[in-house]
């Protein structure tokens, strides 16, 4: 297996989508490679990062402050 395949493949075997011959391929060949390693780790970073800045909470005054330009911005539209 070639990094573009495993690359290829990596969704599949985070999503556990991958049947038992190419979980074994994908596996032999990042045992062996330190770039898809890398890459692996820094998918999984990645993710976990984003998933946590989707949680900030928005301050009480922008979100007043947004709901008042949304509504004047749908209140334009009407006009």
């Amino acid at each position: 297996m070639t990094c573009q395949e495993a690359i290829r493949l990596l969704a599949d075997f985070l999503d556990m989508e991958l049947g038992p011959q190419a979980l074994a391929r994908f596996e032999r060949h990042f045992e062996g490679c330190d770039p898809c390693q890398a890459y692996l780790a820094t998918y999984r970073r990645t993710k976990t990062l984003a998933a946590e800045a989707s949680r900030v909470e928005m301050p009480p005054e922008m979100r007043r402050r947004l709901a008042d330009f949304l509504i004047q911005e749908l209140s334009r539209g009407r006009s």
